[in-house]
């Protein structure tokens, strides 16, 4: 899992600028002091896919990590960078658009039965990085794998729908998944995050893993650094790039430092008081994906205070959301009503917005019994705005006579700390449809059911809409879960943020349409260094 020998020979700028951290120390651009950094390359403002694409280069692109413990398994993955990475060196079923619909990837066509509980899924002609073909019999072992209740795999609970014992290989290319109810959205199931297919009985990815993916694997140093190269076999077309390099940057002062060092081409997740310097300076390009993150505090739903839903209520109404997002989002947003995926299809918009209210909230907590509450609000400089919104929400939370102590964790482990651990945590979310969050994080079998929300009736109405074949029919089930969610929910959202990039003058092609987590997001294979 390390760098081959002459790394640093055909990649200059590293060594020289200590862009690595020695063993031991800091990982990846963290560590570095950026003194003396040259100037960013030259070229004209871009960034909006203008131009004649130009083939070749290395373009290095920064993320937040996970630290040693980071993996290639694409079945694992929980982080952004992690999405990233996968993306470029294996492929899905099919992905989202910028609209959240799914579209065909490695699915060229899929077909459901009349009774919406068979789905004929026919697979392009595709290969793996060692040249054998993509089959049916990898996808029913990625997704078998994917499902195995021993695993905590991202993407089990989305495919919990498919009964994988009756689905069969009907061709070398053609899958007949047979579901357990009908479900009107597979397509949703096979665009899950994370459900990417593997070759069939493959278990180790870190050392070599092959994919299907537009990059093929070069080395990989977990917590610093991925490097990657043309795939030109890849059945979309081979990328511009000749080579793609992820490097981890935790502190996003390293990666817009680095940026405008000249060190990386690409700085993934800026703050917006950075955006809003550069937008304007000239020197790098600031792109701005609109209404992307989901804001929140997530409230553990089995455990005290929040296992009493009136202590989950006084704490929507001691939220002024306005407030959060001027100040932890720098005004680079718009406010939430404690429900994912506003704008997208299904959510429940006539819902009333709900607004601070500390007389009520003061109220709740008395009937509570919680009138003295002393809370713990977990967060980290993992994500952008964190540790702004913890500091604004201690502040409102005093004003109704709770007590918020801020705990600051660790940005290498955060994330999988706090979806066990503690009672309360800032929180956030890409792009995804709202079914995916609910199969994803809100049913009793959720891998990621980080407010341990857990209701059998609720997951009935989610295994009953996605049986309705009907979308108005669907819709209103749909609205039903989300008053529930609204009224008693463990995410208290009070704000979704545009999602901040910053890329050199030189890169070109990169989406401005694309929330994060959708097809288009962190399209490598799609840019170029003009």
């Amino acid at each position: 899992m390390t760098a081959p020998a002459d790394r640093h020979e055909r990649f200059p700028g590293l060594r020289r600028r200590g862009f690595l951290a020695a063993a031991g120390g800091a990982a990846g651009l963290g560590a570095l002091t950026l003194a003396g950094c040259s100037t960013p390359p030259a070229g004209n403002a871009t960034g909006k896919g203008d131009g004649t694409p130009r083939r070749g280069g290395r373009l290095r692109a920064a993320f937040a990590g996970g630290g040693a413990s980071e993996t290639l398994d694409p079945h694992l993955g929980n982080l952004f960078a992690d999405a990233a990475r996968s993306k470029a060196l294996f492929d899905k079923l099919a992905d989202y658009g910028a609209d959240l619909a799914a579209v065909p990837r490695l699915a060229e066509t899929w077909e459901p039965n009349a009774g919406l509980d068979r789905w004929t899924v026919t697979l392009r002609q595709a290969e793996f990085h060692d040249g054998k073909p993509v089959t049916a019999a990898d996808v029913l072992y990625s997704y078998r794998r994917i499902a195995d209740p021993a695993e905590a795999y991202r993407a089990r609970a989305s495919l919990e729908p498919i009964d994988l014992k009756a689905s069969r290989a009907t061709s070398e290319r053609t899958v007949e998944f047979v579901l357990k109810r009908p479900t009107a959205e597979f397509p949703n199931v096979m665009a899950a995050f994370g459900a990417y297919i593997v070759q069939d009985g493959a278990t180790a990815f870190d050392d070599e893993p092959i994919g299907s993916g537009p990059f093929r694997f070069v080395s990989f140093t977990p917590g610093r650094s991925t490097v990657l190269r043309r795939n030109d076999t890849h059945w979309e077309g081979a990328p511009h790039l000749d080579e793609l390099e992820f490097v981890v940057a935790n502190e996003e002062s390293a990666r817009i430092n680095a940026l405008l060092g000249g060190q990386i081409e690409y700085a993934h997740e800026l703050n917006p008081a950075t955006g809003r310097a550069h937008e304007k300076a000239g020197s790098i390009e600031i792109v701005r994906l609109r209404n992307s993150a989901m804001q929140a505090f997530a409230m553990k739903t089995d455990r005290p205070p929040f296992d009493d839903p009136r202590v989950r209520e006084a704490f929507f109404l001691i939220a002024d959301r306005q407030e959060l997002v001027d100040g932890a989002l720098s005004g680079a947003g718009e406010k939430g009503n404690d429900l994912f995926g506003k704008g997208y299809e299904y959510y429940a918009d006539e819902l009333p917005q709900r607004e601070q209210d500390i007389g009520r909230a003061r109220s709740l907590l008395k009937q509570a019994g919680a009138q003295d509450l002393k809370v713990t609000l977990d967060t980290s400089a993992v994500a952008a705005g964190f540790t702004e919104a913890a500091g604004i929400f201690r502040d409102q939370a005093a004003r109704a006579g709770v007590t918020v102590d801020v705990r600051m964790g660790s940005k290498d482990s955060y994330w999988k700390d706090i979806l066990d651990a503690g009672t309360l945590c800032c929180y956030r979310s890409g792009a995804m449809p709202i079914e995916s969050h609910i199969s994803q994080r809100l049913l009793t079998g959720s891998t990621t059911n980080a407010t341990k929300w857990q209701d059998k009736a609720f997951d009935t109405l989610y295994q009953q809409a996605q049986s309705t074949k009907d979308k108005a029919a669907r819709n209103t089930l749909y609205g039903r879960m989300q008053r529930q969610l609204h009224a008693e929910g463990g995410f208290l959202v009070w704000g979704f943020g545009d999602w901040i990039l910053g890329t050199a003058r030189s890169l070109r092609g990169v989406s401005r349409e694309a929330p994060a987590n959708t097809l288009d997001w962190a399209r490598f294979d799609k840019v170029w260094l003009a």
